[in-house]
């Protein structure tokens, strides 16, 4: 009985389809985003405003008790259990069903007056023609959110270009062609850069089997939830980087110039190359790029069992 503009925690639904979908909405003209954050939104749920509205829902007096005590049960900190009388509990397996009760009264209301919203949990997003026309559907979520007792973070929501916010990770530019394709936002990748950074430490006293190891799984993970980026040149040279740092990490543990030379000439370089990187040991980052890469190469990367993002 949810609306079908709501993607999160259902069956057969997910954040990509609701990328998918806001993206249709922009390039079909509806370049102005009415972008909510909600303040806390788990944590400021009230209890008796929700256990109304999945009464319409639910007749079985037995769950409503049942919720009612789930949402009641307090909060253990330090051992001690502390009352809550609103807010759901955030990880609970329940809480995010809960949400959709909650916020599908909104929902009703924006298809109701034929707008154009995706909806993944507490974030949502509404596509406009005009900022004046944003401005009023921002002005009616406010009032229909205040009816919720919930409250709008004015400081992260905005009625602005969908070309620059991000929604659920992404972000949306615009080709030579005209097209409106998806790019994974840049918080994301500063985020990916950087754990990338600590699964890969020169200093680490680890196997470059065992680093390579560490990465396959963030890298599959990452690649799964960003696949869906239309970006491939970005994608490419992250491949780059992070291979680059892998090299970086493998002459770090040739430690010497006598044994760097020895295994690069094993490995097939000619005498130039590896006598040239042997006699800058300590230059690892200068070292690891150029014609080494015709050495340690992407068949190297791949047979070290590091996954490629493109």
């Amino acid at each position: 009985s949810f609306s079908d503009h709501s993607y999160g925690f259902r069956p057969g639904r997910n954040a990509h389809q609701a990328v998918l979908a806001a993206q249709q909405f922009v390039h079909a003209g509806r370049n102005i985003v009415v972008d909510v954050d909600l303040e806390q939104f788990f944590d400021r749920v009230d209890h008796d405003l929700l256990i109304a509205r999945l009464s319409v829902k639910v007749t079985d007096r037995g769950v409503l008790r049942l919720v009612r005590a789930y949402l009641n049960s307090g909060t253990l900190i330090d051992g001690v259990v502390v009352d809550s009388d609103r807010g759901t509990p955030q990880g609970g397996p329940l809480s995010p069903l809960l949400a959709n009760v909650l916020l599908d009264e909104v929902d009703k209301e924006l298809e109701r007056r034929g707008h154009c919203f995706v909806r993944y949990a507490d974030d949502a997003n509404v596509y406009v023609r005009s900022l004046k026309a944003g401005q009023r559907v921002m002005a009616l979520l406010r009032r229909l959110y205040d009816r919720l007792r919930l409250q709008v973070n004015e400081c992260k929501s905005a009625v602005a270009s969908a070309f620059g916010r991000k929604f659920l990770g992404y972000g949306f530019w615009l080709s030579v062609q005209g097209e409106v394709k998806r790019w994974v936002a840049s918080k994301a990748l500063q985020a990916f850069k950087s754990r990338i950074r600590q699964l890969t430490p020169r200093n680490a006293g680890r196997s470059l089997s065992k680093v390579a190891e560490g990465l396959k799984g963030y890298l599959l993970g990452w690649k799964a939830y960003f696949g869906l980026s239309q970006t491939p040149r970005v994608m490419q040279r992250f491949d780059e980087w992070i291979r680059r740092r892998l090299r970086a990490i493998q002459l770090k543990q040739w430690k010497t110039g006598r044994n760097i030379y020895r295994e690069l000439r094993k490995l097939g370089a000619v005498d130039e190359l590896a006598s040239a990187v042997a006699s800058n040991s300590h230059r690892l980052w200068y070292n690891s790029a150029g014609l080494i890469h015709g050495v340690l190469t992407v068949a190297w990367a791949d047979r070290l069992g590091l996954p490629r993002l493109y």
